[in-house]
């Protein structure tokens, strides 16, 4: 879900909004699941971008979807907590997505949660289809991934884990936008840059400090 205006993003404030069916994935994981739109904080949200010099506007007529969803389904099941979703923005600039997350780093101090829903590889043109279709699942894989792959994950793993927090994970998760592996980990921009995003989150000189964990794939 993105933007095309070069300093906008919106806002997802639709109270009782539909949502995408998860795909290749068994109904019974997430047919129970209700969209749960945080209004309140939404409209905080909308504020705290416009104070930061960020255009950002309400969405009244945004669905959820699939992305947001895995996160969601993933960590709470059925019991969806009040959320905010924030667009990404067309351009795909790395440092405008850093800027969004600092925008709303505060919020952290108050218990919320901040998720960057994306992922490390996700190069849906490269991907071997039949395995899912075939399977129903995706680690049903008859061939590992390819090595520039394996490659690009581990320094992104490498930026996280091994800097933590800080400024130094700004620049170290903008600048593997021009890793030489990058597009052939991300045929699209949109699964990455929520990285950048969360790290403009942790990314000030007193989050130094804090651990960055691979905790599952």
């Amino acid at each position: 879900w993105n933007v095309t205006g070069d300093n906008q993003v919106k806002v997802a404030m639709k109270p009782q909004p539909g949502m995408m069916p998860l795909t290749n994935a068994h109904p019974d994981i997430w047919k129970n699941f209700k969209p749960n739109t945080d209004l309140k904080t939404g409209q905080r949200v909308i504020e705290m971008l416009n104070g930061a010099g960020i255009e950002a506007e309400a969405d009244n007529q945004f669905d959820w979807m699939i992305d947001s969803e895995i996160a969601l389904v993933g960590m709470f099941g059925d019991k969806c907590p009040p959320t905010v979703i924030i667009s990404q923005n067309a351009y795909w600039d790395p440092w405008f997505h850093v800027r969004i997350g600092t925008a709303i780093r505060s919020l952290r101090e108050e218990g919320y949660l901040i998720i960057g829903s994306g992922g490390g590889t996700h190069n849906l043109y490269r991907t071997e289809w039949h395995y899912a279709l075939k399977y129903r699942d995706v680690f049903a894989m008859e061939s590992p991934p390819d090595p520039t792959n394996l490659e690009f994950r581990q320094a992104l793993q490498d930026v996280i884990c091994k800097t933590g927090g800080g400024p130094e994970l700004k620049r170290g998760l903008c600048r593997l936008m021009k890793h030489p592996y990058f597009r052939d980990a991300h045929g699209t921009d949109e699964h990455y840059v929520s990285a950048c995003f969360v790290a403009g989150a942790i990314g000030e000189p007193e989050d130094r400090g804090a651990k960055g964990v691979l905790g599952a794939e």
